[in-house]
């Protein structure tokens, strides 16, 4: 048995913690960049206590998912106020940002010296400025992620800038900041949440550690989700989805992902889709076609039985089969109202580019079995 692990510094979890942050920011510098996401209100208590320690706060908002222009630009600005720390407030893409601008604020040159895919790919040549992240929804782990993803309109996919050293010195899961999160949100992240615990467990790259926590996940997404779309205030739901999301990155960062990761690169780089929401459309449908995969071309392949284990976790049956897990996806998916990727413009003329860039994707790798064209382009094609 060997494996690598590596994840944040230090995690703070439960009700409130998030009112220890002011001190644990004033260790690490004097000059903090804020960055906030679309709507900074949730944001607000974090930053009214920051201003009551001995800490510059200067704001950044991230109005959508980041840009490598919004990267450059904020970058530029963090130097001028000689900023010495990053904190991050919001969900994924607050957090991406603020993971990528405190890599760029230590390191010279442009992000694309140091993107992946459409990047010259080179490693950073210093470690990240201390970065604190504080996620205000239960969805991409980013918190305890060591890649930060960024769009590039002209190439019209994602890529992400990658490195040990942009794992954050701090992350801060507070449930309370997540009371209250819009329906459509709590739905979307959280089925991006589920799919990253089922990902990592199904994955080559598993390995006993990222397993726990993924058994772990599964079991408290498959009974938190429900409620908390059915009551947005049940602290019990939102801390057990906040739980689930933290483990999901933690099993992510260190044994990768699958099929559903591989097309939301893509799909969100050609159209205006919200990760959450594509990882959420293609879910049901990667999870199907690999099951059927591997059944008719590796059924004693270990995944298999895998997906068995899910569908239990999923389902609460200890006799539950990797098909009834193919059911309680979909049931879950109709019961969360997630929309199709036509709702973003997705059309069946896409198909085939999307499903080129599908497969070259980084997270395509960990897929439990190499998926034909055929089989990538029926997964996309229901998905629309």
């Amino acid at each position: 048995m060997r494996f690598d692990f590596a994840t944040a510094t230090r995690i703070l979890f439960g009700e409130g913690v998030v009112r220890e942050v002011p001190a644990a920011a004033a260790v690490m510098g004097t000059r903090a960049l804020v960055v906030t996401g679309a709507s900074p209100d949730r944001a607000a208590p974090v930053i009214a206590g920051l201003k009551t320690s001995a800490l510059a706060c200067l704001p950044f908002r991230v109005a959508g998912e980041p840009t490598i222009g919004l990267i450059r630009a904020g970058a530029e600005y963090a130097r001028d106020e000689r900023c010495d720390l990053v904190i991050a407030i919001g969900g994924g893409s607050a957090i991406d940002a603020g993971k990528a601008l405190a890599a760029m604020l230590t390191n010279p040159g442009d992000p694309l010296d140091y993107l992946e895919v459409i990047g010259r790919g080179q490693p950073l040549q210093r470690a990240s400025a201390p970065f604190i992240a504080i996620p205000t929804t239960a969805g991409t782990g980013s918190e305890v992620t060591r890649n930060a993803v960024l769009a590039s309109p002209e190439h019209r996919v994602k890529a992400s800038l990658r490195s040990a050293s942009m794992l954050p010195r701090l992350a801060v899961v507070d449930p309370e900041l997540m009371l209250g999160l819009p329906r459509a949100i709590t739905a979307s992240t959280g089925l991006d949440a589920l799919t990253q615990l089922i990902e990592p467990y199904v994955s080559t790259r598993a390995n006993p550690m990222t397993d726990l926590f993924c058994t772990e996940g599964i079991g408290r997404a498959a009974g938190a989700l429900p409620r908390v779309w059915d009551d947005g205030r049940d602290r019990v739901a939102r801390a057990g989805m906040a739980w689930a999301s933290l483990l999901g990155g933690l099993a992510l960062a260190n044994a990768g992902l699958g099929a559903v990761h591989g097309f939301a690169a893509p799909v969100g780089g050609m159209f205006p889709a919200p990760h959450g929401a594509v990882c959420a459309a293609v879910l049901p449908h990667a999870f199907a076609i690999n099951v059927r995969a591997l059944g008719s071309r590796a059924p004693e392949d270990r995944a298999l039985r895998r997906y068995d284990e899910v569908a239990r976790l999923l389902t609460g049956s200890p006799y539950a089969t990797a098909g009834d897990g193919v059911l309680w996806i979909a049931q879950i998916c109709r019961k969360l109202e997630i929309p199709p990727l036509g709702t973003y413009g997705v059309t069946a003329a896409d198909i085939p580019d999307l499903v080129d860039k599908a497969a070259k994707a980084s997270s395509m790798k960990g897929n439990p079995i190499v998926l034909t064209p055929a089989e990538l382009s029926e997964i996309i094609a229901r998905a629309i």
